[in-house]
């Protein structure tokens, strides 16, 4: 009886123990143990070999890099909702699937939006930072460390898909009008279940909002979609929350508009360039003008052991002879 070999499956980061330890039964997985971020050089080798990449989005799998892969080089199993950091068409050209793991992390991204929007209104990170510092407490006061109520604000969705949705849905829970700006009207029903306002003008919906949400993906269309031009339309009242992709804001006319008072501040939970962090936006944050994350939206066990699986049933299925679930196209393909 012939034993099929199994396919080398080489993953860039250290993932779940659970989920290695199923890779390692079903492939021939080789292990990031140290949880390394791999270098150029390293990746160039393991394209070179493997049948199956397994990146995240800390890998720049490029057209360069994509060029330097191997005839055995298949798929391409990104590890992250996103493919931003894939070049998907230079994949294509070189007859390399490209999947990814959408639709497991909508609801732990929401949530923590939802945590940013709490947090920068109501101070919530510098109200804790006083007693974690032992700072001087003399009790409740009528007047100290006064926030902002979110209930009955406007919140503005920029990104109305799944996470957008979600953000929506937890924020109407707590008072707060829906509108939203998207490239396509969601369905009546959501509209009417989330009692949703929809600006086809993205100017015209920040002028007028409280609280504007990011949730669009990262892509050339939306790259610093929200323009110094655009922020500075927004109410000296309000804030910016961001979970989505750095780069979807423009960084510096951000930090600008806080340090002016021109904008009540920010929570972010990403940066335009990851893993830096502009020493202004640290500085804002030990001012408690701002709230930032080290990219933690999407960081819950249950999450990340989702994201694995479907991992695994995008690389099992292609090495079935099927088309995988989870495979994402080309533009105009």
């Amino acid at each position: 009886m012939t034993v099929r070999k199994k396919p080398l499956v080489v993953i860039t980061r250290k993932l779940p123990d659970q989920v290695e330890t199923r890779m390692r039964e079903l492939f021939d997985a080789r292990l990031n143990l140290d949880d390394r971020r791999m270098t150029q050089p390293e990746l160039v080798a393991a394209v070179k070999e493997a049948d199956v990449l397994v990146p995240t989005i800390t890998d720049r799998i490029d057209a360069a890099l994509i060029a330097q892969a191997g005839d055995q080089l298949k798929l391409i199993a990104n590890f992250g909702n996103g493919v931003d950091n894939v070049d998907v068409v230079a994949a294509a050209k070189k007859g390399i699937t490209v999947t990814n793991t959408p639709n497991v992390l909508n609801e732990d991204t929401a949530d923590m939006t939802m945590a940013l929007m709490l947090a920068v209104p109501r101070r919530l990170t510098e109200g804790a930072e006083v007693l974690r510092s032992g700072g001087k407490w003399d009790g409740w006061s009528p007047t100290w460390m006064l926030g902002h109520r979110i209930w009955g604000k406007r919140l503005g969705i920029v990104g109305m898909g799944r996470v957008g949705t979600a953000v929506a849905r937890r924020a109407k829970a707590f008072g707060l009008s829906i509108h939203y700006h998207n490239r396509q009207r969601v369905s009546p029903a959501i509209e009417d279940e989330l009692e949703a306002t929809y600006w086809d003008s993205l100017d015209q919906m920040l002028a007028r909002m409280d609280i504007i949400s990011v949730n669009c993906p990262s892509t050339p269309a939306t790259f610093h979609l929200l323009s110094a031009r655009r922020l500075e339309l927004m109410q000296p009242r309000a804030y910016l929350v961001n979970t989505a992709r750095g780069d979807v804001v423009d960084e510096d006319a951000l930090i600008r508009l806080v340090e002016e008072g021109k904008l009540a501040g920010a929570g972010l939970d990403v940066f335009e360039h990851e893993p830096s962090v502009n020493p202004k936006l640290l500085k804002l944050a030990k001012k408690n003008k701002i709230v930032i994350l080290p990219h933690m939206g999407s960081a819950t066990i249950e999450g990340r052991i989702d994201m694995g699986e479907k991992v695994i049933i995008n690389i099992r299925t292609f090495f079935d002879g099927h088309r995988p679930p989870d495979r994402v196209l080309p533009k105009n393909v």
